[in-house]
């Protein structure tokens, strides 16, 4: 039988990451983004769940409501207020499976085919395939390295048809690293209310900052409505337990739940509970302190092994924090062919052009993480780049 699927399915590929992580086999996966095994509260979890099935298990066991346990979102408005001084009083909040469910209700609510989302370019490679599946024309603005070149942006805003939303990672941006600066981030607000356009702010990795100061969100100006922002434990407490949040203005909330209702119905239950126990009981912030620190380590040990190792071969701007380095090869290392003998050689990285709007373009840039692999692969993986690089250029 011939199959005939959805024209913005149809147009989409396997995620590049993954298909390197499917078939990386014994390299090192300096090509993931996945947190480091001890940076896990794994006792913490597992004390925590063992509680609530002892004494709430048809509660965590049973169907929920699609906003959120209430207890969490109680806990959450309040986080989001005194940890990341986002939310008012024309705000609500939505439990959501993972920040990704966040790019599908935003998707499914906002896009009709055709439409166009501006973002961020190079950009997170899920948020990119998830606007592409709902049939979105993405428009990429050049970062720099404070940010979204500013007067490309208005530049869009001003010319693209049916502009539904703006979306930005502005802390330690998946791929590139860089930190949006606080002065671009009051531009992007200012142009986005100015042209009537929403802002989706995708913060998962705001809490690993290792060095600098911290910047406030986009939401954080937000007295117009119309920023989302979105936040999620995946970097924090585990990836694995698919839990995350949403603050909007209600309007917003009130259809994506409706969305919601059609997806999953509800963020699972038990992974909601051992959430709430895990921020009432007040860990988060000795725990995060734990994972910056062992990220600050990991970090600090990639970047001076390139350093020493790699200078002659690409460059780079180190990040304040986050999971990635965006490393740009220098003129006459083709980036497919060194990733191709990179990976041959024992170690993968990801291709700059998956993260691209359009990824046929020409692209020289590649994205390594330090979180995934032991100390000893870091150090290792950066040899063997610089092993590849040096057989490259003969």
């Amino acid at each position: 039988m011939n199959y005939t699927f959805s024209s913005g399915m149809s147009s989409l590929k396997p995620s590049v990451i993954r298909e390197i992580l499917k078939n990386s086999g014994n390299t090192i996966p300096l090509s993931a983004g996945n947190p480091a095994p001890d940076a896990f509260p794994v006792d913490e979890v597992r004390e925590i769940a063992a509680r609530v099935l002892r004494d709430e298990p048809i509660l965590a066991l049973q169907y929920g409501v699609t906003e959120g346990y209430a207890p969490l979102i109680e806990e959450l408005i309040k986080l989001a207020h005194e940890r990341y001084g986002v939310g008012g009083d024309d705000d609500s909040l939505i439990v959501v499976s993972g920040a990704q469910q966040t790019m599908n209700l935003m998707s499914q609510i906002f896009i009709n085919n055709g439409d166009t989302v501006i973002t961020e370019e190079p950009a997170f490679i899920g948020a990119l395939n998830c606007f592409r599946g709902f049939g979105a024309k993405l428009s990429g603005v050049p970062l720099e390295a404070d940010g979204m070149d500013i007067g490309i942006l208005e530049e869009k805003l001003k010319t693209e048809k049916n502009v539904r939303f703006i979306y930005t990672i502005p802390n330690f941006q998946n791929p590139a690293g860089i930190t949006t600066s606080l002065e671009k981030r009051k531009q992007i607000y200012e142009l986005a209310e100015k042209y009537g356009v929403i802002i989706l702010e995708d913060n998962p990795y705001g809490d690993l900052r290792v060095s600098g100061e911290s910047v406030p969100s986009i939401k954080s100006f937000d007295k117009a409505g119309i920023v989302v922002y979105s936040g999620s434990f995946s970097k924090i407490i585990s990836p694995g337990m698919r839990v995350g949040f949403t603050l909007a203005p209600k309007e917003i909330i009130s259809k994506m739940t409706v969305a919601k209702q059609t997806q999953d119905v509800h963020t699972t239950m038990l992974t909601q509970l051992i959430v709430y126990e895990w921020l009432k009981e007040g860990r988060i912030d000795a725990h995060v302190k734990k994972i910056c620190d062992i990220y600050r380590r990991k970090l600090n040990l990639m970047c001076d092994n390139m350093d020493l190792l790699l200078s002659d071969y690409l460059t780079y701007n180190r990040p304040e924090g986050g999971l990635f380095v965006w490393a740009k090869l220098n003129e006459g290392i083709n980036m497919l062919d060194y990733v191709k003998r990179a990976s041959a050689n024992g170690v993968s990285a990801v291709p700059g052009n998956a993260f691209l709007v359009d990824m046929s373009s020409p692209c020289d840039h590649i994205r390594l993480n330090f979180s995934t692999p032991s100390d000893e692969g870091i150090v290792e993986g950066i040899n063997l780049l610089a092993k590849t690089a040096k057989e490259m250029k003969g």
